[in-house]
């Protein structure tokens, strides 16, 4: 017999060796249940003596056909398939005789099967479950033996599963090798240790608070008013006295009852009591106390000299010792990337630290004043995403020598990670002024005097014009440079010195690039004529203008 026949589900034999079992019905059904069993699932090729799976199974069978068992005879071994195929009869039979024939007619249930009459013995639910229990034990201590001598991995070293891919990479390279893989730690490259500058520059740190008397008192207690920018900017609704404030000052009755009105943040820069803060910290503050870190008891700093337009205050503090205090350094030795610290009283928080990068140098930003005073023009800003909230303004902005360079001053409210600072190249340059009380000049600000809209299609269509780009004059200010080169309203600015500028912050930008005394000649187009103006760029701090 070949390989095919087991393959096609064919009996063992064709129908010319087995006659005898053709002619009788009875033989002929136990020839097909012979074949399906042994092609079942439960056939087994097996050694002798091996108790048959399906006695049960025939049992069934016998009892449902009422055949009559034949008394129990030894049984033969079953041949295994190797030596089934090796036959050279081709009959590949499981009976005792082996032949192609018999001389006595087969009897029901021949020596072909021979099986036990009786039901085999059940296996109980404890026996099964016991078996499944110990093997389960088997399992589990074989494999933490092969765990504990690294049974199937050789040499290799155990390596965590935090560890990085580079070491476990190199962990099978010997013992030298498996000593550096147990190491499992990740290279964090450090930007600098924190701790030192805190410990070096905190005790400098100090918090300020401002009062102002129950009479200077405005709409919701900001000397901003209530929708002042700074007041959201800096402090937030918790720090301008609120119901607090106004309780106090109608139980007071007087005039000269102090209520809270800010608090912030200022650093020492001198160890004879010298601060530094932001200007807007101390606004129209008639007392300012400031508590030094390690004391109970606030200092009343006298505000030696301030700049409204640079945002920067010095205020002093009387001691009978010497105060800690911070150096300055140069921030245009600062490079972008590097990392940085502000610390700061945050929502009232004392000695809060933060980090970040110094993520850009020269922002511009402006801060709309309030209650009839002009905007806050800031310039040269050093911009950080370190964490800068209210209560933070006028803290130092430290590199990782614990040297300032900047002060903190504003953080976007649109966004998060953006944060502003003055740079210490700013307050350098008139730091003495304001030790001094002096009054620190005005930078120059180049101006003609004219307030300029974008020319659009709709602007062209209702002047009647077919100019699409320029700058459309829409106020001249009086004795400006504008007005004294009679540039008029509805003028038509399209370029200047021979550039064209489409728009108004174009043309802007171009004009506050000039110095002051600088003489430009401006293109414009007045009722469709060209004409060519020259005007001397001014000085707009000359006019008092917002």
């Amino acid at each position: 017999m070949n390989d095919e026949k087991y393959k096609s589900g064919q009996p063992f034999g064709d129908d010319s060796q087995h006659n005898d079992m053709n002619e009788q019905a009875e033989p002929k059904k136990e020839t097909q249940g012979s074949y399906y069993y042994s092609y079942g699932p439960f056939q087994s090729y097996g050694s002798e003596k091996r108790e048959n799976p399906l006695d049960s199974i025939l049992e069934q069978q016998r009892e449902a056909e009422d055949v009559e068992i034949t008394r129990p005879q030894p049984v033969r071994p079953i041949p295994s398939m190797q030596e089934e195929v090796r036959r050279t009869d081709g009959l590949g039979s499981f009976g005792g005789q082996g032949g192609g024939s018999s001389s006595a007619p087969p009897a029901k249930h021949s020596g072909n099967w021979q099986f036990n009459a009786k039901a085999p013995k059940k296996t109980s639910f404890k026996s099964i479950a016991a078996s499944v229990l110990a093997g389960m034990l088997i399992m589990t201590g074989g494999m933490i033996y092969a765990d504990r001598t690294n049974l199937f991995t050789g040499d290799q070293a155990s390596v965590p599963a935090s560890a990085p891919q580079s070491a476990a990479q190199g962990a099978g390279s010997g013992s030298s090798s498996s000593s550096q893989a147990t190491q499992a730690s990740y290279t964090i490259t450090n930007p600098g240790d924190v701790t030192n500058v805190v410990n070096q520059a905190g005790p400098a740190v100090v918090k300020i608070e401002t009062l102002v008397s129950s009479s200077k008192q405005r709409s919701n207690t900001s000397p901003y008013g209530s929708n002042d920018p700074f007041y959201r900017f800096f402090f937030g609704d918790d720090y301008y006295g609120g119901s607090q404030g106004n309780d106090s000052g109608s139980q007071g009755g007087s005039s000269d009852q102090l209520v809270p009105t800010g608090i912030g943040s200022g650093f020492i820069f001198e160890n004879t009591g010298y601060i530094l803060t932001n200007e807007h910290v101390v606004h129209n503050a008639d007392v300012v106390q400031v508590t030094v870190q390690g004391t109970e008891k606030p200092y009343e700093a006298k505000v030696l000299g301030t700049s409204y337009e640079l945002d920067l205050a010095v205020l002093k503090i009387e001691g009978d010792d010497s105060f800690p205090s911070i150096p300055l350094a140069n921030s245009d030795d600062a490079s972008v990337g590097e990392w940085l610290v502000a610390i700061g009283n945050p929502q009232g928080f004392d000695h809060t630290v933060t980090t970040g990068v110094l993520s850009a140098k020269e922002r511009s930003i402006t801060i709309a004043g309030e209650n009839g005073e002009k905007n806050r023009e800031y310039e040269h800003l050093l911009q950080t995403d370190a964490s800068i909230n209210p209560g933070n303004s006028g803290g130092p902005l430290l590199n990782l020598s614990g040297e300032v360079v900047g002060i903190n001053v504003a953080v976007s409210s649109d966004a998060q990670g953006i944060g502003f600072a003055i740079p210490t190249s700013t307050i350098t340059e008139v730091l003495d002024k304001l030790k001094n009380n002096e009054k620190i000049p005005q930078k120059p600000v180049p101006f003609i005097g004219a307030t300029l809209m974008t020319m659009t299609d709709e602007v062209a269509r209702q002047m009647g014009t077919d100019v699409k780009e320029g700058s459309v004059v829409s106020d001249i200010v009086y004795k400006s440079p504008a007005y004294l080169a009679d540039l008029r309203p509805y003028d038509i600015i399209t370029g200047a010195d021979g550039k064209s500028f489409a728009t108004k912050e174009s043309l802007i930008e171009y004009i506050q690039s000039q110095e002051v005394g600088a003489e430009v000649t401006f293109n414009v187009v007045r009722d469709d004529r060209k004409l060519d103006l020259k005007i001397t760029i001014g000085n707009k701090n000359d006019f008092n203008l917002e």
